[in-house]
């Protein structure tokens, strides 16, 4: 059995965590791969660190696709080969014509979870304008939404499964960017990143709409450093990259900004 309450302490998400520890002793016991629902980015970061200190078990995780905010965990012994493949998802396309009643991402998840499946059954929602959308989901659910999901706002869908490879990914557009800041706080390098006011950005950080590799920070004068992904809810990620300190005992920091 796995230190329970030791691997517990102080996280964020203590619910998941919970859940995927006793699906790691499962994995343990049964000498089984064990597969976690749908998991969040910053329930997927908490559980790397948490299991980073195991020997016991590993994991992969895996969404469909190498950006996809939304990914299952499949965990086993640690002696037993583990992979992506292992990792069981279904792709769906939901098509219709979108033209004149046009649908986000709200519309389709709303229309999903109204036929009465969770969202923990459901990865990402890839909207692809007026002719539809591709979402992911566990397999188990591919048959019962295609006889379902019927219908996304005003428009009649036809849903049907679709191979993993016919997904249609924009990679997401980035910019390199680099700036000289007197110190390392978020307030700073994040409003140089995002091209924000700094007072703009402390409201920001102070109502909880900034996480730092996922985890909120309400701290103005908290430190970043290289590697740290700062994330602020509708403006897109931005990565710590090189810190090099100037003559004038300045830092230039190296960011690339994900929109």
């Amino acid at each position: 059995m796995l230190p329970r309450e030791e691997l517990l302490k102080g996280v964020e998400n203590r619910d998941t965590i919970a859940r995927v520890i006793d699906q790691a002793d499962q994995a343990i016991k049964t000498w089984e791969v064990v597969l976690t629902d749908f998991l969040s980015p910053p329930e997927l970061a908490e559980i790397q660190r948490v299991f980073s200190r195991l020997t016991e078990v590993h994991l992969v995780t895996w969404g469909g696709y190498p950006q996809a905010e939304r990914q299952r965990i499949a965990i086993a012994r640690a002696e037993l080969p583990l992979d992506q493949s292992q990792v069981a998802i279904m792709a769906l396309e939901i098509a219709g014509n979108f033209l004149f009643d046009t649908a986000n991402h709200r519309d389709f998840l709303g229309a999903m979870l109204g036929t009465g499946i969770v969202r923990e059954k459901t990865g990402d929602v890839i909207v692809l304008g007026e002719r539809g959308a591709q979402v992911i989901v566990v397999p188990e659910l591919g048959e019962f939404l295609e006889m379902s999901l019927k219908q996304v706002r005003s428009v009649p869908v036809k849903t049907q499964r679709i191979d993993i490879s016919e997904l249609k990914i924009r990679e997401p557009k980035k910019k390199e960017l680099t700036t000289v800041e007197a110190s390392l706080r978020l307030d700073a390098v994040a409003s140089a990143g995002f091209g924000m006011s700094r007072s703009k950005m402390v409201d920001l950080i102070a109502s909880n709409d900034v996480r730092v590799n996922w985890k909120e920070v309400t701290q103005a004068s908290s430190q970043v450093k290289t590697g740290d992904l700062i994330a602020i809810r509708g403006k897109g990620r931005l990565e710590v990259g090189e810190i090099a300190v100037t003559k004038k005992d300045r830092y230039r920091v190296q960011l690339t900004r994900y929109m």
